[in-house]
């Protein structure tokens, strides 16, 4: 069986996050105190308990995400003596994600990731003033179509998700005229996103440049098993190639429908999503109905899945 581990981005946050998991095993909460130690915040109680529009906040949302999937991968490592290296072929995250991605593979340290991710979260939140950027997922056009209708928009492709599932990001204007071009184009429908910045395109080049400083200085390794990379679709073990994807990815486009085919390349025949939410697994069922994708989330998707890995 070939495996692979990947992890959510942002959207798929929820109160009452890690909560199950944290009071279950000791491991877990290991994780979550140590961001709370390292963000200077209780994160955890947030994560627990609320309120929601606070959690939601872009910079409390990305490290919260990134908390929870790696309490997960600290339970299974602890409590169930899984070897990263040995049991995935490997890793992927979406956006966000790819810094859980890199920390459960050994690359960033907890504390090393939590940091990069509150400051990516604040710059990016800062890049564009509330209200003014905005993106939209249009369903029912391949990326080549969608992409056309952004670029005639003036807006651009953030992710290339599913087949028949591509989201727009930039100016308010521009990704309502890129919906109306697409809608000419035979896009089924379109739906407006509930976020507070243009994620993913041109408008967030200040963020780019904050995070090419952080990452410039932040303290990195190899990680265990390759990374499909969010911007090229392909595996990177290399820790200066990283370090500039990492930078590109945040105006780059995510190309995670790409990333499953080229992990299914790899042999990677079964998906677990670690941590909040069944976004990837569900896009995952669309990409290839072939493969095998589950989430791994609380104490019962943990035992269910140690006693399958066992």
């Amino acid at each position: 069986m070939g495996r692979a581990f990947v992890f959510p981005g942002q959207g798929s946050q929820k109160v009452g996050m890690g909560k199950e998991l944290a009071a279950a095993f000791p491991a877990a909460r290991l994780v979550l105190e140590e961001v709370d130690e390292a963000l200077k915040q209780n994160l955890s109680r947030l994560m627990f308990d609320g309120p929601e529009d606070e959690l939601t906040l872009t910079e409390n949302a990305q490290p919260a995400l990134m908390a929870a999937s790696l309490a997960v991968i600290g339970v299974l490592r602890h409590e169930g003596g899984v070897d990263l290296g040995r049991a995935v072929i490997c890793v992927a995250g979406h956006s966000l994600g790819e810094y859980s991605a890199l920390a459960a593979a050994g690359t960033f340290s907890t504390v090393e990731a939590a940091r990069l991710l509150k400051t990516r979260g604040r710059a990016m939140q800062r890049a564009v003033p509330v209200g003014e950027g905005a993106m939209a997922a249009v369903m029912g056009l391949d990326v080549d179509d969608v992409r056309a209708a952004a670029e005639e928009a003036g807006a651009a492709c953030a992710n290339d998700n599913a087949p028949g599932q591509v989201v727009v990001s930039g100016s308010r204007e521009a990704v309502e005229r890129a919906v109306e071009i697409a809608a000419g184009r035979g896009a089924k429908r379109s739906v407006m996103l509930p976020v507070s910045a243009p994620f993913h395109s041109p408008l967030m080049a200040p963020a780019a440049e904050v995070m090419s400083d952080a990452l410039a200085e932040a303290t990195m390794v190899p990680p265990m098993v390759p990374l499909i990379a969010n911007v090229t679709a392909a595996p990177v073990e290399d820790c200066e190639r990283i370090r500039g994807f990492l930078v590109e990815q945040v105006t780059g486009m995510v190309r995670w429908r790409e990333s499953v085919l080229a992990m299914r390349e790899l042999g990677v025949d079964t998906m677990a999503e670690i941590g909040t939410g069944k976004v990837l697994t569900g896009l995952a069922r669309r990409i290839d109905r072939d493969l095998v994708a589950m989430s791994v989330e609380g104490p019962g998707d943990v035992e269910a899945f140690l006693k399958v890995d066992g």
